[in-house]
């Protein structure tokens, strides 16, 4: 038997003959096949469970493996552990001058010196300089404590933290990004150019400015500024006036590897999705979908919608989506059981079979990410997230103009079948309320759960031509049935994030915790965990997926995420359901035929309100 071993970057899996711990007891894998684990404990009992239930079961563990590799979220995670542990003490002694205990109200009896009974806040401070000075700490008074503790009040532990350290050198300095830009873009049409020096880069530089942004827009600096400029963004393997290392013509021979086990390749695209949605204002908007799409099995690992308008999807939402599976996130099973009951009322499946297909849906972290031209927005923070997790990045192999890449011809073909059943989910309607129901009622959540749903019954589930073997050319597998069985020939599993890493690898922004709870996006935000930070003035770190408005996930001074429901969540959702899915349409449908208002009447009633007061509705 083989021993259980890391993989290649992004490649953590489990092997024949590993040891694993699942359901509180110890067990030996023995076999792998057809998608399933062949388990066996030290009492001789025996078990037989599906590999991605497996993994993304509660409690379930490597024994004797290496730790996952950490995710490295932006803000507290990237600072220098000895910054980390300066924070931390602060916070201990602030809340000791604040309280009189520094582990916060309820934690002990206060020291004599600190009890806010028998001393001002002043005299507090000047006894907490006295002390830092005793234990060694430079240049440390009174004044240095209040500072502390007011800053500490405005922006929470990020207030306390060093930032000389997070200061990094750049290797442009100063200069304009729409200069950085501009020798970016001369750099790439020098290329290859054996004749090419860095002063005619130079001028090709101030040539580009001037055209996209007009003569004397934009202030340049001085040659010598942009001589050092070009030199250190210069390729130092491929310096101006080298031949090109590689061909870049778009017919070129050859191409990728073809992936032959899960999680090998994953590939990413956005194609437009031609189903109308109504957006946060209650305009229609057009809507796209980001996929990550399993190049070996054809699986979904990640599919966002997101308004095409805004943009790509960020490349950490993608992560946290294909690489946490759904049954170890914060409250998932409630949140589907809410978003299930809010849906049409013809469902593909019932609430438990949803809940058991969708536990067991495929999740892993990707080995290579091969990324399609602008479908994820990437930042140097998701490439240091990448490298912390071992994933390689590679751009989609070039094609003739206009020609889509293989992951977006798929996507595409997932778009028009998803749109005939989102189509057909619509609720049925009248003759004479036809015209009007035509226009856009779906909302953003809800689509979103439409998606999923099926995702998980339907496209998994249903054959595809390029799923064959070349000696078995009509027998096309399902996704579901290939990843099983390039499971069993690869013989190992690929081990997905622990639920915690969800909240980490999503977007986050600092926002302080009213009386109210947390003000996020016009919603507000909410749990029993920040009774005892509010009205503080603290500024948190909060964790948002910027597509899903269900939950937030905050930083408290413990280190740890916590998952804040949205207050209005199930209020919020729930009545989006087939009747005022209807009504919204025939209100947007009025809206626009009466030139983007809503008709008056004298009595100060809309003639939505008439109707409804009429009983037409």
């Amino acid at each position: 038997m083989s021993r259980n071993r890391t993989a290649a970057p992004g490649g953590r899996c489990v092997e024949v003959g590993a040891q694993v711990r699942f359901e509180d007891r110890a067990w030996q894998v023995t076999g792998l096949a057809d998608g399933r684990v062949y388990l066996v404990a030290g009492d001789g009992a025996s078990a037989c469970v599906l590999a991605s239930a497996l993994v993304a079961a509660p409690g379930f563990a490597v024994i004797g493996a290496s730790a996952a590799p950490p995710v490295v979220p932006v803000l507290w995670e990237a600072v220098p552990l000895a910054a980390q542990e300066r924070a931390l003490a602060w916070l201990r002694h602030i809340r000791e001058v604040e309280t009189g205990l520094p582990g916060g109200p309820g934690s002990g009896t206060p020291r004599p010196e600190y009890d806010p009974q028998a001393f001002t806040l002043a005299q507090r401070e000047a006894a907490k300089a006295r002390e830092l000075a005793g234990l060694g700490w430079a240049r440390v008074s009174r004044t240095t404590v209040q500072r502390m503790r007011l800053v500490y009040g405005r922006q929470g532990l990020w207030g306390l933290v060093d930032k000389r350290h997070l200061r990094g050198p750049s290797p442009t300095g100063r200069a304009d990004e729409r200069v950085v830009a501009a020798v970016l873009e001369a750099l790439r049409r020098c290329r290859g150019r054996k004749k090419t020096t860095i002063r005619q880069v130079i001028e090709l530089t101030e040539q580009i400015v001037a055209d996209t942004h007009g003569p004397h827009q934009v202030r340049l600096p001085a040659r010598s500024s942009l001589y050092r400029l070009v030199k250190a963004l210069a390729d130092p393997a491929e310096p101006p006036g080298s031949a090109a290392r590689t061909a870049t013509a778009a017919g070129r021979a050859g191409g990728p590897p073809a992936a032959l086990r899960p999680a090998e390749r994953v590939q990413v695209a956005t194609a437009r999705l031609p189903v109308g949605v109504v957006g946060e204002d209650g305009t229609p908007v057009v809507v796209a979908v980001t996929a990550a799409l399993d190049q070996a099995s054809g699986c979904v690992l990640a599919a966002v919608l997101h308004p095409e308008q805004d943009g790509p999807v960020e490349l950490s939402v993608l992560l946290a989506e294909m690489a946490v599976p759904r049954p170890l996130r914060p409250d998932w099973a409630a949140l589907l059981e809410q978003a299930h009951a809010g849906g049409p009322a013809r469902r593909l499946m019932s609430l438990p079979d949803r809940i058991e297909a969708t536990a067991s849906r495929p999740a892993a972290v990707p080995e290579t990410l091969v990324l399609d031209r602008g479908p994820a927005g990437i930042t140097s923070a998701h490439l240091t997230v990448c490298e912390s997790l071992g994933i390689s990045l590679e751009p989609a192999p070039p094609r003739a103009a206009g020609a889509p890449s293989g992951a977006l011809r798929t996507l595409q073909v997932l778009a028009g079948l998803f749109t005939r059943h989102a189509v057909a989910a619509r609720p049925a309607v009248t003759a004479g309320q036809q015209d009007r129901a035509d226009g856009v009622y779906w909302s953003m959540p809800q689509l979103q759960d439409l998606l999923d749903e099926w995702i998980t019954g339907v496209w998994h589930h249903r054959p595809q031509e390029q799923l064959q073997h070349p000696l078995l050319p009509r027998a096309g597998l399902t996704p579901k049935e290939m990843w099983q069985v390039l499971l069993g020939a690869a013989g190992r599993v690929p081990l997905p994030l622990a639920g915690q890493a969800y909240g980490e690898l999503l977007p986050a922004r600092r926002s302080a915790v009213t009386e109210s709870g947390i003000r996020l996006g016009g919603r507000r935000y909410d749990d029993a965990c920040l009774d005892e930070h509010r009205g503080r003035r603290d500024r948190f770190e909060v964790h948002h997926h910027p597509h899903d408005p269900r939950q937030v996930f905050v930083r408290l001074p413990d280190g740890q995420l916590h998952a804040v429901p949205w207050a209005q969540g199930e209020h919020g959702l729930r009545p989006f359901d087939e009747l005022l899915r209807r009504r919204m349409g025939t209100v947007l449908a009025h809206r626009a035929a009466s030139g983007g208002t809503a008709a008056v009447d004298p009595g100060g009633l809309s003639v939505y309100d008439a109707e409804a007061e009429a009983g037409q509705w």
